[in-house]
């Protein structure tokens, strides 16, 4: 029973750190491409 607990957490940790690096890159696009259209504006 213990195991199953165990892959259940792993399992979980692993899908939110895989959503957070994606959120994070996208975040970063938006903020790069955010900061270019200031540069072709002004």
């Amino acid at each position: 029973m213990k195991k199953i607990y165990i892959l259940i957490f792993s399992v979980m940790v692993i899908t939110s750190l895989s959503s957070c690096a994606n959120t994070m890159d996208g975040a970063g696009r938006d903020v790069s491409n955010a900061g270019q259209w200031m540069q072709d504006t002004f």
